[in-house]
């Protein structure tokens, strides 16, 4: 994944030259499962002068009738100047991009691949203010960035993650998450399963909802950021919830997905 030294890096010391927003031809470097139904894909580029935390990529299929399939994929990578690049998929069963992302592409493969994209749903540790994560899903993925690119960095902000699964088994990153919690530097994580949990779980067992966030949430007044990411009705209520709670709309951002699994 990350590797060879990922730094903190700001808009201004990337390279957003019309070069590099040209499609190139990423080979596969390596290949991680995270659930039954997830994978995280590493590639290494011709090109690539670094990311911020919170962008994507857009990866491009074509099949040899000459038919283009395109979808777009939230770096999990740190942020900043790094030798590999990944991204981490949901297997979607009746998708055009996905089955083959998680089922078939092989070490050593090539697949066209442009980026970074996107400047709105972006973190950078130079800012000091309280972070606040929330994840739907497979929403986790440019939220995880964030986590990696705060473990890199001197200065980490206080940060919370509530994060959503359907259940245990499908928590993303699950054992990294620990890890890092671990290291009491400042973060903590709140699970909620929506769909059963195990015997002994500790942590919520519902949708998330106001009262919820009300318990999970840095308060209005410690002006956190708040970094919403999931399915899109679950975006849309827990943005409403965070405005209710009296957070401006200006330190909400939200990134959603469709049934597909695409970016909106």
């Amino acid at each position: 994944m990350e590797i060879l030294g990922a730094s903190s890096v700001t808009p201004a010391m990337l390279d957003t030259s019309p070069l590099l927003r040209d499609w190139q031809l990423a080979s596969v470097a390596a290949i991680r499962d995270e659930t039954p139904s997830v994978r995280t894909i590493a590639f290494s580029l011709p090109q690539w002068t670094g990311h911020l935390a919170g962008q994507h990529v857009d990866v491009r299929l074509t099949t040899e009738d000459g038919y283009q399939a395109e979808r777009s994929y939230s770096l999990a990578s740190p942020g900043g100047r790094i030798a590999l690049i990944e991204i981490t998929v949901e297997r979607i069963t009746d998708g055009e991009v996905s089955p083959f992302l998680t089922e078939q592409l092989a070490l050593g493969d090539s697949i066209e691949l442009r980026g970074p994209l996107g400047g709105y749903f972006t973190w950078s540790p130079e800012n000091p203010a309280p972070l606040m994560l929330i994840a739907g899903g497979s929403g986790i993925v440019p939220l995880m960035s964030m986590l990696r690119t705060r473990t890199k960095a001197l200065l980490r902000p206080p940060t919370r993650l509530l994060y959503s699964s359907r259940n245990f088994e499908e928590i993303i990153y699950r054992s990294e998450l620990d890890s890092l919690v671990a290291t009491m530097d400042g973060l903590s994580i709140a699970h909620t399963l929506t769909r059963g949990a195990p015997v002994n779980w500790n942590g919520e067992t519902r949708r998330v909802d106001r009262a919820m966030l009300a318990k999970y949430t840095f308060p209005a007044a410690q002006a956190p950021h708040n970094f919403v990411c999931g399915p899109t009705s679950f975006v849309e209520t827990v943005a409403d919830c965070l405005v209710a709670l009296g957070h401006p709309e200006t330190v909400i951002k939200t990134e959603r997905f469709g049934p597909t699994g695409e970016k909106r």
